[in-house]
């Protein structure tokens, strides 16, 4: 819709009355992600795409550290000003459980495939919950200065645990969610059975005693820019990461870092509606257009993070930007040395385990 008004055949009354009109109609959408790259690539794939084919709304892109402390604290105050969150399925489902997101019937709200597949069907398998609508499936990571070792390069992740092989300043989230998993596998889980051993006691026990082994060498990141920014600086060796920031502090910024998919946490991120917003409509009309085939595909050529439907996958091919082959980057083509988030595991513990994480930090 064009918001341009002609006055030639109105009075003055009138193209008031019209001006009212077409100003109520406009929008704006307060829709909330991680920033950086991946903000990055959403605003090419589909904000200004949006935009550009409905004048009358405007998306402002708001950035944040993840987690649910500002939607509870919007709830809580019923002033609700987030319109769309960005966040991952173990925030999804708390969130949902806690009234905070509203519950999604997805063949109903969301596009079909082009042959028709509802998106049930379309949409990964496993990656669907109630109050959540996939986009990407992404991997936490370490990365590596490639310059930082003479002679044999760190290739797994008890390389990343070993300070004498490996010496120098590592960089991790300061959460324990990832963490936690990382020590067994360094400890010598498989990664299979890492969430089997993290649902006892000992097995919490142990991985804190591994993340010991090299706490003193940690400097702790809670905003997801901060480790590519380290690591290129050179004031640390080692760095975990969103899998799509490294792709650009690699092969867009051309720094001396290597990614390790040995170990790598495979998760989804989507879109979840906070509760009580005031643009419900409006919304689910972005949500729709910015989650259909075409859509997750051009994210993919600015982003290193696989759509989320089967329908997108063949349509991924070059970096718009960089003409370089898309897939020997995306964190699902290496799977096989990586596991999946336990989604419904970190949901259920993540509140004790924060506690504690945090007591741990302070000892």
């Amino acid at each position: 819709m064009k918001n341009t008004l002609r006055y030639t055949t109105v009075g003055l009354a009138g193209a008031v009355t019209m001006a009212f009109a077409f100003s109520a109609q406009a929008v704006e959408l307060g829709v909330v992600s991680w920033g950086g790259a991946y903000t990055a690539s959403q605003l090419k794939a589909y904000h200004q795409p949006y935009m550009k084919a409905n004048s009358d709304v405007t998306l402002n892109s708001i950035d944040y550290s993840g987690g649910l402390a500002e939607v509870r604290a919007q709830s809580e105050a019923g002033n609700v000003t987030w319109d769309l969150v960005d966040v991952v399925v173990s925030d999804a489902i708390r969130g949902c459980d806690e009234g905070l997101f509203m519950e999604i019937d997805h063949d109903e709200m969301l596009a079909k495939a082009p042959d028709g597949t509802p998106p049930s069907k379309d949409f990964l398998e496993g990656t669907l919950s109630d109050c959540f609508i996939p986009q990407i499936i992404y991997s936490t990571a370490f990365a590596y200065r490639t310059d930082a070792f003479k002679g044999e390069q760190p290739k797994t992740m008890a390389d990343v645990f070993n300070l004498e092989k490996f010496p120098g300043k590592r960089t991790l989230q300061r959460a324990p969610i990832n963490n936690l998993e990382w020590a067994l596998i360094a400890d010598g889980v498989p990664a299979k059975d890492v969430y089997e051993v993290l649902d006892t006691p000992e097995g919490v026990d142990r991985a804190f005693a591994k993340l010991d082994t090299i706490k003193d060498e940690v400097i702790w990141w809670t905003e997801g820019a901060v480790p590519a920014q380290l690591l290129a600086d050179g004031e640390v060796v080692f760095g975990t990461g969103y899998n799509g920031r490294l792709f650009s502090a690699i092969e867009e910024e051309k720094q001396p870092l290597a990614i390790i998919w040995d170990g790598q946490v495979l998760d989804i991120d989507g879109w979840a509606i906070p509760s009580g917003g005031k643009h419900k409509d409006e919304v689910l009309e972005f949500v729709k257009f910015a989650t259909d085939t075409q859509r997750l595909a051009d994210q993919a050529k600015y982003i290193s993070y696989g759509p989320a439907r089967n329908s997108s996958l063949p349509l991924v091919g070059k970096h718009a930007e960089l003409g370089i082959d898309m897939a020997p980057h995306m964190p699902t083509k290496y799977a096989d040395q990586g596991f999946l988030t336990d989604f419904q595991w970190w949901a259920d513990n993540r509140d004790e385990l924060n506690e504690r994480f945090e007591a741990w930090l302070q000892q």
